[in-house]
């Protein structure tokens, strides 16, 4: 066990119905695994409960809450002092998952940047770090992050980045972070890990995203964060480095985004 490179498990979802029947082995596996840590993310504040939960149940687990774009418009518009005062628990770690989603939600994009600013300004007054969600919005995205920081910085992980190669220099250059999910992993996503080799190795996670995009040999079957392994393997190659090495590296990544995980305890 000692001998296995330990990775964190940037984003998942351990509330989902997906692991309710075995969430115990779940999280065993994630650690045999070499995963270490896991942030589980809160999608609906309604459902905060059920992620502190888990997060005070499980040791290597912690949490981030937010109003996911989709759910915008359907879920209560969350201020920015409520999110403040979820911070005060010692294992809050994060902002979100929030952002802009216009791939089957555009009719709501209004809402989802007045949401997407709400965050921003408690990722700033928390000192916690943003977790954004962005698809089919680069344009948008990479306009309100820009106007946002001039207003006074914050720190950022887009997360499961899968978006173009300019909105990943946008985020790169206000000094966020990208992270690699089971996509990167994809036969299919050549353009993806090139936009991911282009990056600095020093802005670099992984994740899961669980239970959805397994990455291979478990695609299309339910993800979970034992495979954050799997993907971060990949990483390694698209980096030419060492799997140890680039394993090494994004925990010194995710330490400095995360910083109150690495305070933890």
């Amino acid at each position: 066990m000692t001998d296995i490179p330990q990775i964190t498990d940037s984003h998942c979802h351990l509330d989902f119905p997906d692991f309710a029947d075995e969430l115990p082995q779940v999280v065993e596996r994630a650690v045999a695994a070499g995963v270490t840590r896991m942030v589980t993310i809160c999608t609906k504040l309604r459902q905060l409960d059920q992620v502190r939960a888990i997060a005070e149940t499980y040791a290597p687990v912690f949490f981030a809450a937010g109003t996911h774009p989709m759910s915008a418009a359907d879920e209560p518009l969350v201020s920015v002092e409520e999110l403040v005062t979820l911070a005060d628990h010692p294992k809050f770690v994060g902002i979100g998952e929030t952002g802009l989603d216009y791939h089957y939600t555009a009719d709501s994009k209004d809402i989802q940047q007045t949401s997407l600013r709400i965050h921003i300004e408690a990722a700033r007054q928390t000192g916690l770090p943003l977790i954004i969600h962005a698809r089919a919005a680069d344009g948008d995205m990479a306009r309100i992050l820009a106007e946002e920081y001039k207003a006074g910085a914050y720190s950022c992980v887009m997360h499961c980045f899968s978006s173009s190669a300019e909105l990943a220099k946008a985020a790169l250059d206000l000094g966020f972070y990208l992270s690699m999910s089971g996509i990167s992993a994809f036969p299919k996503s050549q353009e993806l890990r090139d936009i991911f080799a282009a990056a600095p190795m020093d802005r670099i996670l992984v994740e899961t995203d669980a239970p959805y995009l397994a990455p291979p040999p478990h695609r299309g079957k339910r993800n979970e964060p034992a495979y954050t392994a799997l993907t971060a393997r990949v990483g390694a190659e698209v980096f030419g480095m060492d799997y140890a090495d680039f394993a090494a590296q994004t925990q010194a990544n995710f330490e400095r985004l995360f910083t109150k995980v690495a305070d933890y305890g």
